[in-house]
Parts: C-alpha cells; sequence; structure tokens
C-alpha cells in the first residue's frame, strides 16, 4: 500500500467514526419513501449508476483548469459529558491547476489561511499572527500529501482537489448506492451513499451537463454517536478570473514562522492559542 493511499485513507477514517445497521436503515427508509428495490445497491456491491455519476464528476472536475466555490463545513464532537455538538465554519477556495490553492477558513475556533504557490505550502494562523511552511515542489496532489504527512492534519473534503478525485473517494469502498434525486440548496442532485470498512460516505452530485459536487458526508462508525463531517458546497465558478496574486504569501509585521501549528483536540488548527 502506498504511502499516498495510506494518507488519503487515513484522513477519511479520522473525518468522524455508524453501526453496521446505518445501510439497512438507509435502505428502510428508502423502500418507504418509494425508492424500487433495483435502485438500491445491494450491501456487497457497488451500483453500477452511482459509479458513473461518481466518475463523471471526477472527470468534470478534473478537467477544469480552475474554479473558485464556498462551502459551509459542520463538524461533530462529543464533549466529555458525552453531549453531540456542532462546530460551524465557512470557507472560501481558488483552485488553480496543476498547482495552485489559495483557501480562507473561518470559524469560532480559528481562522486560517492555506495557500500553495507551486513550491511551498503555507498554513497561516491569522489570529495568532503565526504561520508554517512546507517546502513541496510539484503539484497540489503532492502538496496537499506533503502537508498531511509533515502536520498530521487531516483535511476531509480534500479528495475533491486532487486531479483524479474518483481515485481517491473509491479507495477501500466496498458498497455503493444510487438513492435517486434529492436538492441541496434549491439544486437537483445524484444522491449516491458508500461504505469502507472505517467510514460510511454520502455524496450529492448536481444533475445535469455540470457535474459538481454540492455535499459530502463522511460518518465515522466505529466511535460513539457516530460523529458526522459534513460540507456543503456553493456558488461554483468554473471560469473564474484570479489574481496571480492570490498564491503570494507576505507575513505581517511581527510574524512568528514555526515549525509546526498546534492542532486542538477537535481536529483543528489551534491558531489561537499561545
Amino acid at each position: 500500500m502506498s504511502t499516498k493511499e495510506n494518507v488519503r485513507r487515513r484522513s477519511r477514517r479520522n473525518a468522524g467514526r455508524a453501526s453496521t445497521k446505518t445501510l439497512r436503515r438507509v435502505l428502510s427508509v428508502a423502500l418507504l419513501l418509494g425508492f424500487s428495490g433495483s435502485s438500491i445497491a445491494s450491501a456487497a456491491e457497488v451500483d453500477k449508476d452511482a459509479k458513473e455519476i461518481l466518475r463523471s464528476m471526477s472527470d468534470y472536475l478534473a478537467g477544469v483548469a480552475a474554479f473558485t466555490v464556498d462551502a459551509d463545513i459542520d463538524n461533530e464532537v462529543l464533549d466529555q459529558q458525552g453531549q453531540k455538538l456542532h462546530l460551524n465554519s465557512s470557507a472560501s477556495l481558488v483552485v488553480q491547476r496543476p498547482g495552485k490553492l489559495y483557501v480562507h477558513r473561518i470559524g469560532g475556533i480559528a481562522e486560517v489561511e492555506l495557500i500553495f504557490d507551486g513550491k511551498i505550502m503555507t498554513l497561516h494562523g491569522l489570529g495568532r499572527n503565526a504561520y508554517m511552511q512546507i517546502d513541496s515542489p510539484g503539484d497540489l496532489d503532492q502538496a496537499l500529501q506533503n502537508t498531511r504527512i509533515e502536520t498530521g492534519l487531516d483535511f476531509p473534503g480534500a479528495d475533491l482537489l486532487y486531479s483524479n478525485p474518483y481515485e481517491g473517494l473509491m479507495y477501500g469502498v466496498e458498497s455503493g448506492a444510487y438513492l435517486g434525486s434529492g436538492y441541496v440548496n434549491g439544486v437537483e442532485c445524484h444522491h449516491l451513499a458508500f461504505r469502507t470498512p472505517e467510514v460510511d460516505w454520502q455524496i450529492w452530485v448536481q444533475t445535469g451537463d455540470t457535474p459538481l459536487p454540492m455535499k459530502y458526508v463522511i460518518t465515522t462508525k466505529w466511535v460513539t454517536a457516530a460523529p458526522q463531517y459534513s460540507v456543503r458546497f456553493r456558488n461554483w465558478n468554473t471560469r473564474p478570473a484570479i489574481d496571480a496574486a492570490r498564491f503570494d504569501f507576505s507575513p505581517k509585521a511581527n510574524a512568528k514562522k514555526l515549525k509546526s501549528l498546534p492542532v486542538s483536540p477537535t481536529g483543528e488548527l489551534d491558531t489561537e492559542g499561545n
């Protein structure tokens, strides 16, 4: 098993941990809502339609030279009393293939920038005025892989940023189902559900000629309360005008350059600490 496969598998596993009855519940609900049995994959196969839709999404994303998108992120955690809490954040992404990335993410815990200029990945904690940098000449795939290895951070949903999203998303998949259509932010989408040994995940893909991902949910099965990590995408622009300076990073006065940025117990960058 390659390092790349290990890193991407670990990322999805750590994003959150449903019992083995989850798919049965999905099937029961689907049947109650009127889905035909032929539209639901059995627990031991991947439905052909689900694979084809996921591949069309992957091919479409891979063929887009540049894009911008906004995202709303929900990360479920359990407190020490066992109460499930939602940590909410929003992000804006700018991608220019093969090797440029800008992410600005803001939430209740931290405000962070990720900037990749084709040579160096910068993780910048704005509230702390601190940053770390990772040398990573090459494409975005390599930069994301190197950042995960160097920092130990997981980037749930980052599989969608790779040059071949299908390969990473399908790694370890044991079964998959096409659950018909649904709506996300008022947009009609194909609803797909997949299972791996460690996590279950779902994705909603826009119908029509622009099969963009609109929602992505990861459920970690073997942790109490099966916490979820979900991302809703909005404001897709596949023909953006991007200022080349968007991928430049210049530290502010008195900024601290660190060898690492601490990670909070929730898996987020702790950029507000001392």
